[in-house]
């Protein structure tokens, strides 16, 4: 799932669940709304990001170098390294800016990964 939001300077894309060839029907009616959209910004939030592909990291690819052809910037906010990795064998990662601040937040239900450095063996 993409939901699109937009300030007066920023466009944000919120993705949740895959980033993969299955959803890729929906890239190009994206791409079109956010490139129309001509905000000097592009914030994509990955937080709820479960896997990314080739197909999707040429999504992301083709949404910056839009931005970057019109002088904007496009940043990347809550990429797991695994996705960050995908950009990087593509060769396209200094395409984006990477936020190294923002702290995703937890699960509404509260469900967070077990911690099992402690458990018994």
């Amino acid at each position: 799932m993409i939901e699109i939001s937009t300030s007066s300077t920023t466009t944000t894309l919120v993705i949740a669940g895959d980033l993969d060839l299955a959803e890729r029907d929906q890239f190009p009616e994206v791409t079109a709304r956010v490139v129309g959209l001509r905000r000097q910004l592009l914030v994509i939030d990955m937080c709820r990001v479960t896997f990314m592909d080739s197909t999707g990291a040429a999504f992301l690819i083709s949404l910056a170098d839009a931005g970057r052809r019109r002088g904007g910037a496009t940043v990347l906010r809550g990429a797991a390294e695994r996705d960050l990795f995908v950009l990087e064998i593509c060769g396209a990662l200094d395409l984006f800016r990477i936020d190294t601040v923002h702290g995703c937040e937890e699960p509404a239900d509260g469900a967070t990964e077990p911690d099992t450095a402690d458990a018994p063996a």
